[in-house]
């Protein structure tokens, strides 16, 4: 029994040798085939290395080569930039060159003709000191000359030099003594006519101070503001918005403590409506500039003259006198705003249409006929600050222009005595024409005088060349008068203001001063489409 476990302890331990021989031979085996698997990768990857290493080697060369050329030809580049700059500043070089070698030629030629001129002058002033002495001697013996001649007139004469002197003072004294009496009488005799003038004139302004209400409604507008800040946006920065509203329409813009109001001023009534309504309309429209305030003027003043034609067709619709040329009921139209002796003209022409109707009526002469020149007897008034002439030339001008009857024409040139009237018609109209402004606080002589100066002022300066528009201002203290830029220069302007002024002292008699503003500007106006 002890042999065979012992038999079996053998077995067993063999076994276990075997096992333990195989496993350990087995390891060593793997070991090996290891290494040798890992030396065939080295040796691949050490190939793979090297031809890393051979293709960067080969492409740093490339690269290298690339480079080299591509720096070669930017030296080209700039080589044949330089080249190019150096050859321009050799020819700007030489073209100094060329211009200093002009000057200098030029400088030569100066100094040349400068010392021939000195020379010329050399001479000439040698030739004048020759003569300078020629004269002092001719001086002296002239002296000498005048000496005997003295002397002998004294011999002759029996007259000393202080009693000859004495003789001539006297003549002389006699006939300045004429000539101051003359002067003195002659002044006296202005100073006369020139106090009557004054007084004339303080007398008028008196009465027309008197009757201020009547004139002030007919030579004052007023606007109504929707608040007093209004008035500081229609005087605008610096007063360009006023001076432009002025200067547009020619009236006096008077902004003063009168709460929420401002008042327009101006003998022109056609000029004072267009303010009016440009005013009225820039206040509820809010927006207040230069530009604004001539689109606004420009439109106000196509109202009015729509207005006016308006005016003209509905006298002739009221008259009743049938068909008239457009142009002539225009102008019946500016009659509205047209007053004589601070009566309306419009209303008066029918006015005398009528009274001239009924006269015809009542002695059987053609009443149409009667209130047609009645009603056309002053359309001369509606363009005679415009046309030189009266009114009554002016209308009877028109009248043949337009082919209106005979005795139209013939009352119209005879309704104030310039002629005798040939038909019965123009003497209805005549005596008319009386009663309608005959009739009790029908005209006002100061209004009509007042006015009558102020388109005087303004007809002469529109005399004057190189004026375009004038405007009387400020009740007839200031005279604006608008030049043409392209006849009138900046120094121009001062000739033209004193011109007018000499103008205005000696052909109208005034109270006061009268301002001239003589303004130019020039205007560049074109449109971006």
């Amino acid at each position: 029994m002890i042999y065979a476990m012992d038999t079996t302890i053998v077995v067993v331990i063999s076994a276990i040798s075997c096992l333990l021989f195989g496993a350990v031979s087995g390891l060593i085996g793997g070991y090996f085939f290891r290494v040798k698997q890992r030396e065939g990768s080295l040796k691949k990857t050490e190939e793979e290395c090297k031809n890393l290493v051979d293709n960067a080697k080969k492409e740093g060369d490339k690269a290298k080569k690339e480079m080299v050329l591509e720096a070669k030809q930017e030296i080209f580049s700039l080589r044949k930039e330089a080249e190019k700059e150096i050859k321009a500043r050799k020819l700007e070089v030489t073209e100094v060159e060329n211009k200093l070698n002009q000057r200098e030629t030029q400088i030569n030629n100066r100094v040349s003709n400068l010392d021939k001129r000195e020379e010329l002058l050399n001479s000439k002033e040698n030739r004048l000191d020759e003569k300078k002495n020629e004269i002092e001697e001719l001086k002296s013996k002239i002296d000498d000359v005048l000496k005997k001649q003295e002397a002998k007139l004294i011999e002759i004469s029996n007259v000393s030099v202080e009693d000859a002197k004495e003789m001539i003072m006297s003549k002389v004294r006699e006939d300045m003594s004429n000539e101051i009496a003359l002067y003195i009488r002659d002044e006296e005799e202005k100073a006369k006519i020139d106090v009557e003038s004054r007084a004339k004139n303080m007398l008028a302004l008196a009465i027309q101070k008197f009757a201020s209400d009547t004139t002030s409604e007919k030579t004052v507008s007023v606007v109504g503001l929707p608040s007093d800040e209004m008035k500081g946006r229609i005087i605008g920065r610096e007063g360009r918005n006023i001076r432009t509203i002025e200067a547009l329409t020619g009236v006096d813009l008077i902004v003063d403590d009168t709460p929420e109001a401002v008042v327009l001023s101006g003998f022109d009534p056609v000029r004072r409506e267009i303010a009016r309504k440009a005013l009225e309309t820039l206040v509820s429209d809010g927006r207040i500039h230069p530009g604004r305030i001539e689109e606004i003027v420009e439109r106000s003043r196509l109202e009015v003259e729509s207005f006016m034609r308006e005016k003209g067709e509905e006298a002739v619709f009221t008259a009743n006198i049938g068909r008239v040329h457009p142009d002539l009921v225009k102008l019946l139209g500016r009659l509205y705003y047209r007053t004589s002796f601070g009566q309306n003209v419009l209303s008066h022409s029918i006015e005398t249409a009528f009274l001239a109707a009924k006269l015809a009526a009542e002695i059987g002469e053609n009443e149409v006929l009667a209130r047609r020149a009645g009603l056309l007897h002053d359309i001369g008034k509606a363009v005679d600050h415009e046309v030189e002439g009266s009114h009554v030339e002016i209308g009877a001008n028109l009248a043949k222009k337009y082919h209106e009857p005979k005795e139209v024409i013939d009352a119209i040139e005879s309704h104030h005595g310039d002629k005798e009237p040939e038909s019965i018609i123009a003497v209805l109209v005549a005596a008319a024409d009386a009663l309608s402004a005959a009739r009790p606080g029908a005209r006002s002589e100061s209004l009509e005088n007042y006015i009558k100066r102020l388109e005087q002022l303004e007809q002469i300066s529109n005399n004057v060349k190189g004026v375009a528009s004038t405007y009387a201002i400020q009740a007839g203290r200031e005279i604006r008068v608008i030049v043409k830029p392209d006849e009138v220069d900046d120094l121009s302007t001062f000739k033209v203001a004193r011109e007018i002024k000499e103008e205005i002292e000696k052909n109208l008699s005034y109270p006061g001063t009268i301002k001239v503003t003589v303004v130019r500007e020039t205007r560049a106006v074109d449109i971006a489409k």
